[in-house]
């Protein structure tokens, strides 16, 4: 897979387009289903979407969740020369950090390692790296080290090191996470990457993008410094993420009064209140079974969309976009249960509309994903 694809519109650097692709591989939910292990997993480690957003939830530096569903990973490197490491681009999280040599827990046993000491450019922060998930945590170390994404080099990138893995992220494809959210959900006070990226003239607008594949293992992507026209099609609404409807068939089935919702990369799903959850997997026709809701396999093509409005846009999602077929476990709907008041619109969602992520003007963009 290449690492990378640097597009310019001209030699100087500022005019560049960086971008990472992206793979859809099995998430740790497929892996566990083949394996017969699914319904053992999710009742030892139960998925909370909302832990990364808010604090209570959280019991170290960094609240972060256990998404079995995930399944897009890039590739960065760190060091000199540079060590490989696949990772989840997590707009919902801000910290980068990957295993370490130092690390022995089973999750990290499967995963490739930072070796500090083979790095000549590398080095030592002093402080500790600590994140809670619901039934145990990641602990490690910081440091400092040249990261490169897609190809460029971030240099003096601060970035954690696990030393200790909780058992279930052995189940991951991808060895460790890079988060592209603001500084202020970052752990320890450290600085993010698309920070550095900004502060040291490597993109030529202080924003990036993200388009995931529908179906194709390839040809997902995030771009780096502006937007791709070839993953989108009509305009761009620029929205501050502050107010929605849901509607299904014209009906109003959630956020009666207007709610608050995340984009995020980092959630697999469509999240919100379990009330507004029940009225939409009710008004699909899904019936709830042991958390997942399940449809008829053969109705997705008759099952109604689902509509969100959103700052006066309407952004609607199909059957055949918000159903997952498992080969175990049938046909169930993206739409998750979470969370008091809070919407998170995940993969299910990102896949169906572009998303331009604007950290100079704090909006976000949605267009009709190709």
């Amino acid at each position: 897979m290449k690492w990378a694809v640097v597009v310019c519109a001209m030699v100087a650097l500022s005019e560049c387009l960086i971008q990472v692709p992206l793979r859809k591989g099995k998430s740790a939910r497929e892996n566990l289903e083949e394996q017969g292990l699914w319904e053992e997993f999710r009742l030892k480690y139960p998925y909370n979407p909302m832990a990364k957003f808010d604090q209570s939830f959280a019991v170290g530096n960094e609240g972060m969740t256990n998404d079995a569903d995930l399944s897009y990973y890039g590739i960065i490197s760190i060091g000199t020369p540079p060590q490989s490491f696949k990772v989840i681009f997590d707009s919902g999280s801000s910290n980068l950090w990957v295993p370490s040599i130092y690390c022995n827990s089973a999750a990290c046993n499967n995963h490739k390692k930072f070796n500090p000491g083979a790095s000549s450019t590398y080095r030592n922060n002093g402080g500790a790296l600590s994140i809670r998930y619901g039934t145990g945590s990641m602990t490690g170390f910081l440091g400092y080290d040249t990261v490169r994404v897609g190809g460029l080099p971030v240099t003096n990138q601060i970035f954690g090191m696990s030393e200790s893995e909780a058992p279930f992220m052995q189940h991951m494809i991808a060895d460790g996470i890079l988060g592209l959210a603001y500084p202020r959900l970052s752990a320890s006070g450290a600085t993010p990457v698309f920070d550095n990226m900004m502060k040291e003239g490597l993109v030529n607008q202080d924003l990036f993008s993200v388009y995931l594949s529908s179906n194709s293992q390839q040809g997902s992507v995030v771009t780096f410094g502006g937007v791709d026209p070839n993953h989108y099609s009509g305009p761009i609404s620029w929205i501050p993420l502050s107010n929605e409807l849901v509607t299904v068939n014209g009906q109003v089935v959630a956020c009666q009064g207007g709610c608050q919702a995340i984009v995020d990369t980092g959630t697999s799903l469509i999240v919100g209140p379990q009330s507004s959850i029940n009225n939409i997997n009710q008004m699909v026709g899904a019936t709830n079974q042991n958390g997942d809701y399940l449809v008829n396999c053969n109705s997705i093509a008759q099952l109604p969309d689902v509509t969100f409005h959103i700052h006066g846009q309407e952004f609607t999602i199909p059957g055949s976009a918000y159903v997952r077929q498992s080969q175990y476990y049938g046909c169930r709907t993206g739409f998750s249960n979470g969370g008091d008041s809070l919407w998170i619109l995940g993969d299910v969602f990102i896949r169906q509309y572009y998303s331009i992520f604007d950290r100079a003007q704090n909006m976000v963009g949605l267009a009709k994903a190709r």
